[in-house]
């Protein structure tokens, strides 16, 4: 099984290389998103731009706005999180963490943010997403050492969060708080060597979880390779990307207990070989879906419908709202990329 980073990588350069020209979007997706989206172009088939598929589109984000590259020269950048006035975020190959201002003036934050000092060249064992805890400080996922950290002010890591019965996690690669304040986290396979078949591999199946009052509950065991999470506004649906097989956003009625009901798909793809996945995903205060996947960023309305799709010439694989809410930053591949909305992001629960 190839290496699902090392599968996107390899696209990015592909699409970078390729004659950047407009190709008409998926007509599909003008209607109901659960459909496939067969028709999807493949992702060296679009430039830079947003593509309206709803006239609704337009009081999201105006028409003619423009996406700007606010920062370049990485080698994978994720886990995005808005903090202090700055953007930060990882780059899984690198092995190192980030932040950037709205100027394009970039720091380096964090050496060896994976937890693992030697690592592969070339391999995705550094950090990954980010999250501003209750008390302030940030928790986030390291794919090196297969864990979940506390970051105090001055950075020093401390373990947070590494087992669930006694098994370490996968590579945990997404988190999230709910309105209750508690912890959600996926965890796909994708920062062991070998993913599934790796033979460190612990817990038998790649999870979503959920830690409050100190305890730590396997939600969702079914999916193949779940990814991006995130809440709609009033925390009674919850949104997981699955990157595949079978790439989908599942949504998920939270019941009144906190358990889970039965989900249905938001949005589904074929599966096409070495093609984008479904992967980070974020909500907007109308409870809007922008959730990255084949051909780019789509936005979708809570009752299914793709309004637009942003197209970028590199792999879009998450997002993040910055503190005005009205600014949506891109963690693409090799670069970070901003577009200004209407609908103001959601923000998140705990923020600094």
């Amino acid at each position: 099984m190839k290496h699902f980073y090392r599968q996107r990588l390899h696209l990015a350069a592909v699409m970078v290389a390729a004659t950047l020209t407009f190709m008409t979007a998926c007509r599909r997706d003008r209607g109901s998103a659960s459909a496939d989206a067969a028709s999807t172009p493949a992702a060296s088939e679009h430039a830079i731009g947003i593509e309206r598929l709803d006239p609704a589109l337009d009081q999201v984000i105006e028409p003619d706005t423009k996406i700007e590259k606010v920062a370049s020269g990485f080698k994978f950048t994720e886990g995005p999180m808005w903090r202090k006035g700055r953007l930060w975020f990882s780059d899984l190959v690198a092995n190192k963490m980030y932040a950037v201002s709205p100027d394009g003036k970039v720091e380096a934050l964090m050496e060896h943010s994976g937890g693992l000092t030697d690592v592969p060249v070339g391999s995705f064992k550094g950090s990954n997403a980010m999250v501003t805890a209750k008390d302030g400080s940030v928790l986030m996922c390291q794919h090196g050492m297969r864990r979940i950290v506390r970051l105090d002010d001055h950075l020093r890591s401390a373990v947070f969060l590494d087992r669930w019965q006694g098994k370490r996690f996968n590579s945990p690669n997404d988190l999230v708080f709910a309105t209750d304040g508690a912890l959600w986290v996926t965890d796909p396979p994708f920062g062991l060597d070998k993913q599934a078949a790796d033979p460190a591999k612990e817990i038998p199946f790649r999870g979503v979880f959920r830690f409050a009052n100190g305890n730590l509950t396997a939600v969702i065991k079914d999916l193949t390779n779940p990814n991006g999470i995130g809440f709609s506004p009033d925390g009674k649906t919850l949104y997981v990307s699955n990157s595949g097989p079978k790439m989908l956003v599942n949504r998920y009625p939270i019941r009144q207990d906190e358990t889970l009901g039965s989900p249905s798909v938001l949005i589904s793809y074929p599966d096409t070989p070495n093609n984008e996945v479904p992967d980070g995903l974020k909500l907007d205060s109308a409870g809007n879906i922008w959730t990255t996947g084949p051909g780019g960023i789509r936005i979708i309305t809570p009752g299914g419908k793709v309004l637009g799709q942003i197209k970028l010439p590199e792999v879009a694989a998450n997002l993040a709202w910055a503190a005005d809410g009205h600014t949506l930053y891109i963690t693409a591949t090799s670069s970070i990329y901003r577009v200004r909305v209407k609908v103001p992001g959601q923000v998140p629960l705990y923020s600094r």
